[in-house]
Formats: C-alpha cells, sequence, structure tokens
C-alpha cells in the first residue's frame, strides 16, 4: 500500500510569504491488485481481457486499485463530500530497450475529475505509482480519453460547426500542467490509440437509429443487403481470411501492419471469470461465398467497439462495408449495449488528414464526434526521456497498441 503526501513549498514576493500548498491528498489507498479484479469498464484497453491479449504478446501488465473522496476530484454538495471512488487503472510495461522501459495506461485512467483538478490528480496518481513500475522505467505515458479541453470551448470550432483542433503544443501544457507542483507533464509527438471517435447511442429502437444515418449511408446498407452481400460470425478457423483482407487495407492506406499473432491474441482470448471481460466477435461479409470485409467488434460494458476493420478492393460497389457496420451495431444494441464506438476518425472534414475517408464513412452513420486528450507524457526519467521522445520523431505509420 502506498499513499502520497503533496508537500508545502513557499513562494517570496514583494516581500510578503504566501504559503501555496496542494489541495488536499486526492488518493489514498493506492495497490496493486490481481489483473483479474480489474472493474467492469467500457474501455477495452482498460479491462483483464486487454491485460491477457497483451500478455500473450510478450508484454508485462500491472493493476493497481486507489480511492480518493468525491470532492476532491469533482465539484459536489456538502451532503457527499465525504462520499468514496474506487477506481483502478491497466498499466502496460513496453521495454523500448534491453535496459530500459515505459509504462504505458491505454486509454486512463477511465476516472476524469473535474477540469482544473485534471493535472494535479494525474501528478499525483503518477507519483504514486512509481515504486510499483521498474527502477529503469523512463516515463508514464497516459493516453488519456477524458475529453479535450478545446472541445468544450466554442471558439475552436469554425462556422459551421467544425472543431479546429488544439492550440500549440506550448499552450496546451500551460493548460494540462495548471495547479501542478511539478509542471512535468508534456504533451507527447503523436497519439498511440485515436484522439477522435464517433459515439453512436444505441438507447433508441433500430428503424431510429437507421433514420438518423445520412441518406446516403441507409441506401448503401440497402443496396449490400439487395445485392445479396451476407455478414456472418466468423472464428479462429477463419483467421486467414481476415488477415488477407487486413494485408490490402494496410498497403493501400499506408498503415502499421500488426503480424496475424496479434489478432489471434485477441479473437482467443477468453477471461470470463474476472470482472472485465470481452466478447470479441470477427465479422465477415462475404457476397458469393468470398469475403470482402471484416471487422472485430468487441463488447466490454454498455459499449460496442468497432476495433479493427479490413476491407477487399474488388466489389466496392457492393458496399459490403455498410452492411458490415449495420450488422454489428444491431448485434451491439442486442446485447444490451447503448452505445457504439465508431473508434478513430480525423477530428474534422479536412481531405488532407490521412484518415478523412474514416471520417466520411463513419460520421454517415450517426452520432457524435467525441475529441480526447490523446497521449500526455510524464517523465520519471528526464535525460533518458528525451533522448527517446527525440528518436519517436523518426517513427512512421499509425498503429493502435
Amino acid at each position: 500500500m502506498r499513499y502520497f503526501y503533496s508537500p508545502m513549498f513557499v513562494l517570496t514576493f514583494a516581500g510578503v510569504e504566501s504559503f501555496i500548498f496542494r489541495k488536499k491528498i486526492m488518493l489514498t489507498n493506492i495497490q496493486t491488485k490481481d489483473i483479474s479484479e480489474l472493474y467492469s469498464t467500457p474501455i477495452v484497453q482498460q479491462t483483464a481481457f486487454w491485460s491477457v491479449v497483451k500478455k500473450k504478446l510478450g508484454a508485462t501488465t500491472i493493476a493497481i486499485n486507489f480511492k480518493s473522496k468525491e470532492s476532491f476530484i469533482y465539484h459536489t454538495p456538502a451532503s457527499q463530500q465525504d462520499d468514496i471512488i474506487v477506481s483502478d487503472l491497466l498499466v502496460i510495461l513496453q521495454k523500448i530497450d534491453r535496459d530500459h522501459s515505459i509504462a504505458y495506461v491505454p486509454y486512463g485512467p477511465e476516472l476524469e475529475p473535474a477540469e482544473e483538478f485534471q493535472g494535479m490528480f494525474l501528478e499525483e496518481l503518477s507519483e504514486s505509482i512509481r515504486s510499483f513500475l521498474p527502477k529503469n522505467c523512463i516515463m508514464i505515458r497516459y493516453d488519456l480519453c477524458w475529453q479535450s479541453y478545446w472541445a468544450k470551448d466554442s471558439d475552436h470550432f469554425d462556422e459551421n460547426g467544425y472543431w479546429l483542433g488544439e492550440p500549440p503544443t506550448t499552450t496546451q501544457e500551460l493548460r494540462f500542467n495548471f495547479n501542478t507542483l511539478n509542471w512535468n507533464f508534456r504533451k507527447a509527438s503523436y497519439n498511440i490509440l485515436p484522439s477522435n471517435t464517433i459515439y453512436l447511442n444505441l438507447n433508441r429502437e433500430t428503424d431510429e437509429i437507421l433514420a438518423s444515418m445520412k441518406a446516403k449511408t441507409r441506401y448503401n446498407i440497402g443496396l449490400a443487403l439487395r445485392k445479396g452481400v451476407v455478414v456472418r460470425s466468423s472464428d479462429i478457423d477463419q483467421i486467414d481470411e481476415w488477415y488477407d483482407l487486413y494485408k490490402q487495407t494496410a498497403a493501400r492506406n499506408n498503415i502499421f501492419l500488426n503480424d496475424v499473432k496479434y489478432f489471434r491474441a485477441v479473437l482467443t482470448t477468453k477471461i470470463n471469470d474476472s470482472k472485465s471481460p470481452a466478447e470479441v466477435k470477427l465479422l465477415v461479409a462475404e457476397y458469393n461465398g468470398k469475403p470482402l470485409a471484416a471487422m472485430f467488434l468487441i463488447i466490454t460494458g454498455h459499449r460496442g467497439t468497432y476495433l479493427y476493420g479490413a476491407s477487399s478492393a474488388e466489389h466496392r460497389n457492393l458496399m459490403a462495408t455498410y452492411a458490415l457496420q449495420w450488422e454489428a451495431i444491431k448485434i451491439s444494441k442486442s446485447k444490451g449495449c447503448t452505445e457504439y464506438d465508431m473508434f478513430g476518425v480525423s477530428p474534422g472534414p479536412d481531405v488532407n488528414h490521412p484518415m478523412y475517408g474514416l471520417y466520411r464513412f463513419k460520421t454517415g452513420f450517426g452520432g457524435e464526434i467525441f475529441h480526447s486528450l490523446g497521449c500526455w507524457d510524464y517523465p520519471l526519467n528526464v535525460e533518458k526521456y528525451n533522448i527517446f521522445t527525440a528518436t519517436e520523431l523518426y517513427s512512421q505509420g499509425y498503429h493502435v497498441r
């Protein structure tokens, strides 16, 4: 068990001493726990399921539990100020060379404090978990799914309602480090997981969901079905069919190519004896028995997530990808999900953005676009961190971990 105590420090200004101290100790009872005890969550990458997937691929994972008073992280009425929140996070340890590693927190922590408390909360969390990490760990990278500050600011949208994106890095860091003691957070040079997605509300009748889509999307769904495109659930025996489509897609879009063992791990992992299991479906859209498109649908908590997708360059006029998404949406709803995550688009309709095609396709299904803060680093060894981030600038391709 670890407790983190925030120090007091003194500033002198115009001959007057001002004593400035941290609001309060925000976190207590910080301790590791068994991976199977990770709490149920709609975030795939923060589940026990994801931990097992990463372990199969050679990574080391840690589950960390913590508590906080609600009043320390939210604006709460006096009657609720002693309410205790219990939360956790999954940390993945990734070796970057023989001697050093980084701690990566994919889409975590799930707990999202009020904006003015976020920096100090994450700083305290970072210092609290240091002792659980390897001595040669040079940084903690949080791939935050918290909503971007600038997605809440009307000045960051154009006259058509499209988001203009974040301000320069220095401005981002100034705002993120507000209220922290060490001003140690750095905006990563790129985001590992998508920082822009679309959430589709499934708390409606199927006909209402269909009616809320763009007319062209509805037409393409109907066209695919009329032309004889059939969507079926597949299994590990058909993984080669998936991988063939995936390789075609990666080559066509110049994206990072994961090894087939990565997808085998995702498809074969079962952890139903945990608090945060996941149901994985490999869906394949076919025409006359020929696979035209495929996707991984993962159901966790109240959310269905379109995690990976691939398609053939052949018979694109049959609109198989539309039939595939519609089937995934219906399956998610039938499983009791209240939302569907389209997982990854460009931040707006910028035709020069590498993910613009996904934006155009996915926005057709309706839903609300969500902009998150993306990757933020907390260096533990500044010298080694600076060397590591310099080498990152030469990495190429977009990939999901």
